[in-house]
């Protein structure tokens, strides 16, 4: 997704180059408006528009029964706008991300209806467990990571959080538990066993079962069969009176999933992404099934705490064969990479039973009991999808091996970078000599004064201690001829820009760069390294032009202040060129015999003296004018670098350490909703 896609009616742009992000205040700044238009009765954009490429919700495709297969409840679209409404589900939702409450501003809970208690005395809800925090991270990791994924990539965890959504709107209390299998392994027989009465039709057709039944021990579960899409007609009751160690356990007779039928394989794959939890029933003849363990068991390793696998029918099995059986199966479970729940352990459990003729059955119904009387299925079951849809997120989020984010090294290399472009050094140099050029100016004989640049005070076209007109050399240098007609073709600021001479290497510029942002995609995911190779490239883009300005303004009008001293050296050279006329003009006229009488010594000795002293103390002036001299360079030198590095941190390290930042929040957010992994 690029940085313009992704956006509501709110944040047009079309007519600008780059978006610019908040590091998640998008999100909350939304969720906060969106807050105001429930109080006030309206629809918030976020719920009324959804993208038409589907946003975070856009179907990805069948993947499993359990994993991204589109499920019920129709919220998987309305995911799309879960970042701007700040982490929260369609019409407020449950666990309503950064406002941390179950209820919105309004006093609406799940989907807009009244805020109310679903889970009933004693029942335990996610919002109360280890569940809830993770799954506010996983909101907050679709609102931060729209803009850098693609929805097909969000779409899985969209509907995990849909799914926690639709499932914490009926109570918790209540354990759906589906009865899964071939044609011919007996689930409608078990079904009848389980409910002590006959409910399914069980004979030698095949498929018997071509709608999905269910039998609730519980008045209480039509919320839940709708959500099923269950029918009324194929809703049935258990034996009465109802068993009390299975209360609160609704169970399901799936049609079978291998069936030749049209549309059973379909029901069957959409229910299982529904219930909570899974029983296999599985025959001695098609234990071994490559659909069953391909299509099913092995994608659905995760869910080993919510799934059961019986072999029925082992009243047809001879002696120690049901064993052999049994313990054949557990081996091809294993390769699955189904964990067994054994020896205490977490796992799937794995009995034989017959249906007809109630070996085991009772077994498998305590286990059923204990799992409705936990009323922690279904959290365990959601856990397992988070688990998911974090581990197909991890490539994205994570890169193993590899420090993450820009050091000082980094930075400090950057800068040196751009100041070596801006000629800083060779800026320095220039400005040290110009300095110590003016002091000899200065402070020199007049009469080299006068032999370098002609009368008293005239250097060409400069006057003593004029401006420098630095330039570094290094840079892709333009003739003031053409800077001058931009100048005069192009009004105004631009004109000013036009004006500025160029002295910044662009090449130069341009490595720089280079090397910053390989230097902080180092160990970045692919979409965050690409994020922050645009934003390096988008502040790269004019950085020498910028430079150029800077450079200009902070050199413009930087003239020194003249030393004091300079103009007494100045007077004192005058008083000496003063005396030497004089001695040369006393010296001709005695040689001319227009000083008779007068010893000649005295206008030599007055001659060569002043003129031994003006040298000395020309020379003596330019030994102390070294040292300011080298502390002007240096300030020249800063300033140049000042400029040039104050543009590079501006439009290159801020935008970059701001997407560095963004990828830290987004990757915190990861960490928790992957349980901390």
């Amino acid at each position: 997704m690029t940085a313009t896609e992704g956006h509501g009616a709110d944040h047009p742009t079309a007519d600008r180059p780059r978006q610019t992000w908040d590091d998640g205040l998008i999100a909350r700044r939304a969720q906060r408006r969106a807050e105001g238009h429930a109080a006030r009765g309206e629809t918030t954009d976020a719920e009324a528009v959804v993208p038409a490429d589907g946003g975070v919700g856009a179907a990805a495709g069948p993947e499993g029964p359990w994993g991204d297969d589109g499920r019920a409840g129709g919220g998987a679209a309305a995911w799309a706008a879960v970042g701007a409404m700040g982490g929260r589900g369609p019409g407020g939702g449950f666990a309503a991300g950064a406002a941390g409450d179950m209820r919105t501003a309004g006093g609406q809970g799940a989907y807009g209806s009244p805020s109310y208690s679903a889970y009933g005395p004693g029942a335990r809800g996610f919002v109360t467990g280890a569940l809830r925090p993770r799954l506010e991270a996983l909101r907050q990791l679709v609102g931060l990571s729209r803009t850098r994924l693609d929805g097909r990539t969000l779409a899985g965890a969209g509907r995990v959080l849909d799914e926690a959504d639709a499932r914490g709107r009926h109570p918790l209390g209540h354990t759906v538990v589906a009865l899964a299998g071939a044609t011919g392994s007996g689930k409608s027989t078990l079904f009848n066993a389980l409910a002590g009465t006959q409910l399914s039709e069980a004979g030698i057709r095949r498929p018997t079962t071509a709608t999905p039944l269910a039998c609730a021990w519980t008045d209480h579960a039509d919320g839940l069969l709708d959500r099923l899409g269950i029918p009324m007609a194929d809703r049935r009751r258990p034996a009465y009176p109802y068993d009390p160690a299975l209360r609160g356990l609704v169970l399901l007779d799936l049609p079978d999933h291998d069936s030749a039928a049209a549309g059973h394989r379909e029901r069957v794959d959409r229910l299982l992404g529904l219930v909570d939890a899974v029983v296999w029933v599985v025959d001695p003849e098609k234990y071994a099934d490559a659909v069953l363990h391909e299509r099913y068991l092995r994608p659905l390793a995760g869910y080993a705490e919510v799934t059961f696998v019986v072999l029925n029918q082992v009243d047809r099995l001879p002696g120690e064969a049901a064993d052999q059986v049994l313990d054949d199966l557990r081996r091809l479970l294993d390769e699955d990479g189904l964990a067994l729940g054994e020896h205490g352990e977490p796992g799937a459990a794995v009995l034989a039973l017959s249906a007809l003729t109630g070996e085991g059955v009772g077994e498998l119904r305590d286990m059923l009991g204990r799992l409705a009387a936990e009323c922690g299925a279904a959290e365990r079951r959601l856990a397992a999808d988070v688990d998911g849809a974090t581990a197909r997120l991890r490539p994205q989020y994570v890169a193993d091996g590899a420090s993450v984010g820009l050091g000082d090294r980094a930075r400090a290399e950057f800068e040196d970078r751009l100041a070596e472009a801006a000629g800083a050094a060779a800026a320095g140099q220039a400005a040290e000599r110009a300095w110590l050029r003016d002091a000899e100016w200065a402070c020199g004989t007049p009469w080299g004064r006068v032999a370098r640049r002609g009368p008293w005070g005239v250097r060409g076209s400069r006057g003593p201690y004029g401006s420098l007109g630095l330039s570094s050399g290094t840079g892709t240098r333009r003739s003031a001829g053409r800077r001058v007609e931009d100048a005069r073709e192009i009004p105004g600021a631009r004109a000013k820009a036009a004006a500025v001479e160029a002295v910044t290497a662009r090449p130069a510029v341009e490595e720089a760069v280079r090397t910053l942002a390989d230097e902080a995609t180092a160990g970045l995911p692919g979409p965050w390294a690409q994020a922050v190779r645009e934003a390096a490239g988008w502040g790269g883009r004019g950085l020498p032009d910028a430079i150029d300005e800077a450079v200009a303004a902070a050199t413009a009008g930087r003239r020194p202040a003249r030393p004091g001293w300079w103009s007494a050296v100045a007077s004192t050279q005058v008083a000496l060129m003063l005396m030497q006329l004089a001695g040369m003009v006393w010296l001709v006229g005695i040689v001319a015999g227009l000083f008779g009488g007068l010893l000649w010594w005295l206008p030599a000795m007055l001659l060569s003296g002043a003129v031994a002293v003006s040298a000395g103390l020309a020379w003596g002036c330019g030994v102390m004018a070294r040292g300011p001299a080298r502390r002007y360079g240096r300030m020249a030198e800063a300033r140049r670098r000042e400029a040039a590095v104050a543009c590079g941190r501006a439009r290159v390290l801020e935008p970059v350490g701001a997407e560095l930042s963004r990828y830290r929040e987004v990757r915190a957010q990861y960490v928790i909703a992957a349980g901390g992994s």
